[in-house]
Parts: C-alpha cells; structure tokens; sequence
C-alpha cells in the first residue's frame, strides 16, 4: 500500500510517517521502481502501535522503547510495567501542577473586577507585582 493507504489505515498522518522515518522511529519505507513509498500490514501495525502510544502521552523516546519491548518476544513484562509505571507518576505530576495552575488562575479572576478599571490583578501576577505593593 502506499502511504496514504497506509496513513488512512493507520491513523497516523503521511507527514507523520515521514517525520517516523527520518528520526528512525520506524524503517524507511520500501520504495517502488518509481520511487513511492510502499508499506505492509507489519508496518501499519507498528504505525497504530505509535499512535496509540503518543495518545497515551508517551514521549518519542518511551515510543521507541516500547516498541522495540512489543517487537522483542524475549522481553520480560517488567520492563514495559517499569515504563508504564513511571509514565503514570509523571501523568500525576503533570495533573497536581494543572490543578494548581487552575486553582491559582481561579483565585486572580475572582479577584478581578473585570470592569473598565486599567488594575488587573492577573496581570500584576503575571508581571510579578504583589498585589500589597500595587495598592501602595
């Protein structure tokens, strides 16, 4: 198939594909007499593999050891538990960080007035500007 079949299959778009390819996430592409790209069920495999993988949030580099982990049937679970594992405490990391953000966003738009007034307290956040030293 060629890469648009194969993107369409997969669900990875062809610009995708081709990024893949030149970073070496996956085997270039077999190429015809006239220089198109041509790819198999292994490969588009392997493409929806990718796609779930950076769905799940999973870096480039976890990508590609994860899946040389699914290509290796020697692999012991563990390894791939490990990855899961540490991605799960960088998730929650990440999600701890966002609710603060939230909570901090929410705080300095209840304290913003919101009227024709120039004093934004989220902006003088922003700026660094505490706001006892704004009123002064």
């Amino acid at each position: 198939m060629n890469i648009g079949q194969a993107s369409e299959a997969s669900g990875v778009s062809a610009k995708m594909i081709r990024y893949y390819e030149q970073i070496g996430l996956i085997t270039p592409a077999a190429r015809t007499g006239n220089n198109y790209r041509t790819y198999g069920e292994q490969d588009v495999h392997n493409l929806r593999f990718i796609k779930r993988s950076r769905t799940l949030g999973f870096s480039l580099e976890e990508t590609e050891t994860l899946l040389k982990l699914w290509q290796d049937k020697t692999r012991e679970s563990s390894a791939v538990k490990d990855i899961a594992l540490a991605h799960i405490d960088d998730l929650e990391r990440k999600i701890a960080e966002m609710k603060a953000m939230v909570k901090t966003l929410s705080h300095l738009a209840h304290c913003c007035g919101g009227d024709h007034r120039p004093d934004c307290p989220i902006l003088d956040d922003l700026a660094g500007i505490n706001a006892s030293v704004a009123q002064k």
